[in-house]
């Protein structure tokens, strides 16, 4: 009887002292990416010798898709835990993948911000189209259906008169492969983002017709997002994450790392690193240091997607946002 006693209080010793373990497993937080450099989750991966809490209470891993419409996918299978979404995939997440659930969490980068760089559309120098309006006919790139540049496009587009399909056509095409489809006359326009926008050649052989902001002013081009579910789970581990990025985001904005900052560019993206001196710069997109998102750009962007005939109906921002968990973060590092 004693045995049996032990035994089985030796199980339960076991058991209890599993779930204990298992409770203090660290929460896996996967972050998407499409464009390395200029999105946050690539060069947090090279700066975590900065994260103090990472592989205590969380693991951090950075996973690249095309762009954002895919991350949607990602994020409905449990595939993802924070996806760094554009202002046109948002609502295209709530209202047709059903992810009502889905908040705005913080900054990535913001696009047209006074003093600040705004994506640009190319077109050949030496080429027919001097103003939008000579697009009417022609073939247009695009890197995916409903991206950020892609609705910026088009709303550009449509306020010199033009609409898809009526009076241009669109291709789509990974941004890398943009500048050779350009000079080959297979495409009349292109958009191009940092890093690309950049590229020695396509400045020697193109001129930029017309920045995103010309079209949609100022927008909170891409942010990151996530799952309430997740992250009212996982809310302390969430802090401590957030408390990290915000710390590696300001070694990387502070001016007296360049030359390592410019050395991780060129590790990733496999470019000489003097390519890179916009990087953080007035030159590149605006990057807030508390990574907090403006809200009332981004309402403004919902608007116009809805406008655009992307989304039924638009959607108060407000509503599917929270930024507790990065304003507490912030606080930490005061």
């Amino acid at each position: 009887m004693r045995r049996r006693f032990f035994l089985g209080g030796l199980a339960g010793a076991l058991l209890l002292a599993a779930g204990a373990a298992n409770a203090q497993q660290p929460v896996k937080i996967r972050v998407s990416y499409a464009v390395p450099v200029s999105n946050w989750a690539t060069l947090i991966a090279e700066k975590l010798d900065l994260a103090k809490h990472h592989g205590k209470s969380y693991t951090f891993e950075a996973v690249r898709y095309q762009g954002t419409p895919p991350m949607i996918t990602a994020l409905a299978n449990n595939e993802l835990e924070i996806a760094n979404l554009a202002y046109s995939s948002l609502g295209l997440a709530i209202q047709n993948a059903g992810l009502d659930d889905l908040r705005v969490i913080s900054d990535e980068f913001q696009d047209g911000v006074e003093g600040r760089y705004s994506s640009q559309f190319f077109v050949l120098k030496d080429g027919p189209i001097k103003k939008v309006s000579d697009l009417k006919g022609k073939v247009i790139a695009t890197n995916a259906a409903g991206s950020g540049i892609d609705i910026a496009m088009k709303i550009l587009l449509r306020k010199n008169g033009l609409e898809e399909k009526r009076d241009y056509t669109v291709v789509e095409a990974p941004f890398p492969a943009m500048a050779a489809m350009l000079f080959d006359k297979k495409v009349d326009m292109i958009p191009a983002v940092l890093p690309f926008s950049i590229n020695p050649e396509l400045q020697a052989k193109a001129i930029p017709l017309a920045a995103q902001k010309d079209g949609l002013g100022k927008s909170q081009m891409i942010m990151w997002t996530a799952r309430k579910s997740f992250t009212d789970k996982n809310r302390a581990a969430m802090v401590d994450f957030m408390e990290d990025t915000i710390r590696i985001i300001r070694w990387y904005l502070d001016p007296k790392n360049k030359d390592e900052v410019l050395q991780i560019a060129s590790k990733l993206t496999k470019a000489p690193p003097e390519r890179f001196a916009w990087l953080f710069s007035q030159q590149d997109y605006y990057r807030d240091p508390n990574f907090l998102p403006d809200l009332k750009a981004l309402q403004t962007n919902m608007d116009a997607v809805k406008d655009l005939g992307i989304i039924s109906s638009t959607l108060n921002v407000e509503k599917y946002s929270d930024l507790s968990i990065v304003k507490e973060a912030a606080a930490r590092l005061k």
